[in-house]
C-alpha cells in the first residue's frame, strides 16, 4: 500500500509536498510580516525535498494551483493521513479553508482514499495533531484547532484514541502556538520542546531528570507511553542528548537540531 501513517518518527516512504511557486501577491492577506523572496523560498523548498529524498522517501509534487496563497506550501495543515486514508481537516485560518478541497484532488491524483471530512463547526489544522503512538492521537486546542474538531476526529478513527490538550495562549491569536511549535518528536520515546512551553495538562506528574531542563512525561490516559523531552536549551542540547542514546543523526535530524529557537513563520500568522 503506498499511503497510511499513524507515526510521527517511522521511516518516510512518500511525502506529498506543494512548490511555493512564483505568485505571492496575497502575502499580505495571508499575515505574513514581509513580502517573501520567491527565489530563496523555491531554493529552501529544493533543499527540504532533497533531504527528503536522500533518506529514500519518493518525493509526490501536489498540482493544484494556490491561488496566490503563501500558505499552502504547509499541506500538513489541511489534511490529517492515517493508516486508512486522508480525512481533510477544516483549517481554523480562515483565508486557508480552502486547501482541504485543493488537498481533496491531489491525494485522489496520488491514489490516496479520503476518509472523512471535518464540518463545521469542527475546525482544525494538522500542526494540532501529534501521533503518539499508532493507537493514540494528541490533539492541541488553540486559535487554530476547537472541541468540536476533536470529537470528529475520533469518529473517523475508530480504534484510536483522541486526547486533547491545552495549548499556550503565548501572545495570542496573532502570534499562534501550534501543538507541533511546542513539541518535535525524534523518535518513538524522544521528543524536543522547550519546557517553558508545554502546556500543563500534557506533563502529568513530572519529575525532573537533570539540571538542564529535560524531564520524563508520562500520562495513564496515554497508556503510560513516556517521551524523554530534551530541552532546548544551549547547556542541554538535543545533539547532546541524541549522542548518549546512541540515536543516529541524518540530514534531516540536522535539519530539526540547528533551527534557532524562533518560530516558523506559519506559526506567527494569526
Amino acid at each position: 500500500m503506498s499511503y497510511g501513517s499513524q507515526s510521527m518518527t517511522a521511516p518516510l516512504r512518500r511525502v506529498l509536498v506543494r512548490p511555493p511557486g512564483e505568485d505571492f501577491s496575497r502575502w499580505r492577506e495571508f499575515g505574513w510580516r514581509a513580502e517573501p523572496d520567491a527565489k530563496r523560498i523555491a531554493a529552501e523548498h529544493d533543499a527540504f525535498c532533497e533531504a527528503l529524498a536522500s533518506e529514500g522517501a519518493e518525493i509526490v509534487v501536489a498540482e493544484s494551483v494556490a491561488d496566490g496563497n503563501p500558505d499552502a506550501i504547509y499541506v500538513y495543515d489541511p489534511a490529517l493521513v492515517a493508516d486508512t486514508g486522508a480525512i481533510l481537516l477544516r483549517p481554523g485560518k480562515k483565508e486557508r479553508r480552502g486547501e482541504a478541497k485543493t488537498m481533496a484532488a491531489d491525494f485522489a491524483a496520488a491514489g490516496v482514499p479520503i476518509t472523512a471530512a471535518l464540518t463545521e463547526p469542527a475546525y482544525a489544522e494538522g500542526g494540532d495533531t501529534m501521533w503518539l503512538d499508532e493507537t493514540t492521537l494528541l490533539v492541541g486546542l488553540g486559535y487554530r484547532t476547537n472541541e468540536a474538531a476533536v470529537g470528529q476526529l475520533a469518529a473517523a478513527l475508530p480504534g484510536v484514541e483522541v486526547i486533547a490538550f491545552d495549548l499556550p495562549h503565548y501572545q495570542g491569536p496573532g502570534e499562534v502556538l501550534h501543538l507541533l511549535s511546542v513539541i518535535s518528536p525524534l523518535d518513538h520515546d524522544l521528543a524536543r520542546s522547550p519546557s517553558t512551553a508545554i502546556p500543563r495538562p500534557a506533563r502529568g506528574s513530572r519529575r525532573q531528570a537533570s539540571t538542564c531542563g529535560s524531564f520524563r512525561a508520562r500520562s495513564s490516559r496515554a497508556r503510560a507511553t513516556a517521551a524523554r523531552l530534551a530541552s532546548p536549551d544551549r547547556s542541554c542540547g538535543t545533539e547532546r542528548e541524541l549522542d548518549r542514546l546512541g540515536r543516529r543523526r541524518g540530514p534531516l535530524d540536522a535539519l530539526a537540531l540547528h533551527l534557532p529557537a524562533g518560530l516558523e513563520h506559519d506559526d506567527w500568522t494569526p
